[in-house]
Order: structure tokens, then C-alpha cells, then sequence
């Protein structure tokens, strides 16, 4: 499928989707991505009715002024359409400007329209609640807010390799929480569990991205992130209770085997193995290099 087709066909189902969300008719059957988008569709929801009052820096309202309105002169959005001949003229629709369009563009346009509003709307409030959440942790009011904002942002990020880092970005994330939930080892346990399923998202998605373009940069970014993250949970051992440091060893020993993965995946590339056919939930699981290469 035309990547491009799928992914317009995902931004006008997300303007549908908001545009019902807030009360509009409902015009549309059910797709496919529907569940996908769900997540966005609910920060759009809460964006509206839980706005936090943090000031906006005038600078980046400027900036994002400046992005919209270049993007809406690049989409055509709000220009008035060529002249139509008169047996097409039927299937127009009169846009808010005065415009004629056709009855599609009219639908793409108000489409985008409504996206880039959307994301006019939701990177303001994105920077706001990033401000007023960015230290809650399980259990406070914030927490679920702080969550979705990370879904979004998976969501409106297309690359393997962008998403790749901010799942690493989240487990970086996860460990800070864990850090503040010692002493409650439920909580303490889940929000390692969420680590690691992050971590393994985000090595994955990497791991692959170097495979499939037999170039190991994106490996550089999983050891980078190693570094870091196993100073952290080391940290985590000190003063801890014993069934916090027998969790916290499980998570150390989920990045010794992604050490492990990334170098043998390295020396793969090196040695110009093909791309592995066999997988797991660390990625492509490559053979080793015959002697001598």
C-alpha cells in the first residue's frame, strides 16, 4: 500500500474522528485504525477540558505561528480552487472563505484544517502539561494525562528510528518513577515492568532499523542508552529492600542481553551477513560470523 495514501487516510479519519468526539453527526463507518487512533482522539478530549495554566513562551507561540501558516500555504488550504468546468460545478462545496471546491477537497481541506488546529492546540497544551506532569508518577492525578501525552507522540511519529528512541526515552522516563516509588513495591514492580516492556520496544525498533540498512548508527543510540540506563538501575540496589533488588537485577539483566544483541548484531554488519531470518522481542537475531571474516 502507498505509504502516503495510507497515512492521508489516516489524518482525514482523525479529523472525522475529532470532529465527532465533539459532538458532531456521525457520517463515517468504523476503520481499521479507529483503535490506533483512539489514544490521540482522547488527548484531543482532554486538551479541551483539563487546559493546565502554564504561560506559553512568547517565542515558541511565534514559531508555531510561523509553522502553520507556512504549512497551510504549502497544503493549499483555504486557496480558492481553479475554474471548474460547468458539468463538474454540481459536485462543489462552498467553503467558509466564499471559495468554491470540489465536494473532496472541500472534505480534505476541512480535514486538515482540522489537523493542523489540532496540532496548533495540542503542541500549546502538550508543552503546558509537560510542565505541570513531567514528575507525576503512578497514583497521582497527572499520571494518566503524562501517559497519553506519550501515546501521542508515538502516534504522530512515522520513523522506526524516532520511535525507537522515545520508547527509550519512556524507559529513561520509567526509571525516574521508579526511583520516587521505592518503598512501595507494587507500584515500584509495575513501573519497572512498564521500563522494560519500553526498553524492548525501543531495541527492537532499532536493532531492525540497523539490520534492514546494514548500517549500525541505530545500534549507537541502544548502547548509548545502555550506558545511562544501567548506571540508573544500579543505583536503584542501594537501600533498597530485597524484593526491590532482586526486581531491579531482572531489569539489569534484560540490558546485559541487550548488550549482548547489539554486539553480535554490530560484528553481523561488520562481517556482511545477510539480515538475519529469525526474530525475538529484542529484534533480528543474527547468526555468528565465520572464522576468518
Amino acid at each position: 500500500m502507498d505509504s502516503d495514501l495510507f497515512s492521508r487516510r489516516r489524518a482525514e479519519r482523525f479529523a472525522q474522528l475529532l470532529d465527532e468526539a465533539n459532538g458532531g453527526r456521525r457520517r463515517h463507518a468504523r476503520s481499521r485504525a479507529d483503535d490506533q487512533l483512539a489514544a490521540l482522539v482522547a488527548v484531543g478530549q482532554r486538551l479541551r477540558t483539563e487546559v493546565p495554566a502554564v504561560e506559553v513562551d512568547p517565542d515558541f507561540r511565534t514559531g508555531l505561528r510561523a509553522m502553520l501558516l507556512a504549512t497551510a500555504e504549502r497544503e493549499g488550504i483555504g486557496a480558492p480552487a481553479a475554474a471548474e468546468p460547468a458539468a463538474q460545478r454540481s459536485t462543489t462545496a462552498t467553503t467558509g472563505r466564499g471559495s468554491l471546491l470540489p465536494a473532496v477537497t472541500a472534505r480534505r481541506a476541512r480535514a486538515r484544517g482540522a489537523i493542523l488546529v489540532g496540532i496548533a492546540a495540542g503542541a500549546i497544551a502538550v508543552s503546558g502539561i509537560s510542565a505541570a506532569s513531567e514528575n507525576a508518577v503512578p497514583g497521582d492525578a497527572l499520571y494518566g494525562m503524562k501517559r497519553s501525552t506519550e501515546r501521542a507522540q508515538l502516534a504522530l511519529t512515522s520513523s522506526d528510528i524516532s520511535r525507537g528512541q522515545l520508547f527509550l526515552d519512556f524507559a529513561r522516563t520509567r526509571l525516574g518513577e521508579a526511583a520516587a516509588l521505592r518503598g512501595d513495591q507494587t507500584g515500584f514492580s509495575a513501573v519497572l515492568d512498564d521500563m522494560d516492556a519500553d526498553t524492548r520496544q525501543g531495541v527492537r525498533l532499532l536493532n531492525s532499523a540497523a539490520v534492514q540498512r546494514s548500517d549500525p548508527a541505530a545500534l549507537d543510540a541502544v548502547n548509548s542508552f545502555l550506558t545511562g540506563q544501567r548506571r540508573s538501575v544500579n543505583a536503584l540496589l542501594d537501600d533498597a529492600t530485597r524484593a526491590e533488588r532482586d526486581r531491579a537485577r531482572r531489569s539489569l539483566a534484560l540490558l546485559d542481553a541487550i548488550r549482548e544483541r547489539s554486539d553480535a548484531l554490530r560484528a553481523a554488519i561488520a562481517c556482511g551477513l545477510p539480515a538475519p531470518a529469525g526474530s525475538d522481542a529484542l529484534g533480528p537475531a543474527p547468526a555468528a560470523c565465520p572464522p576468518g571474516r
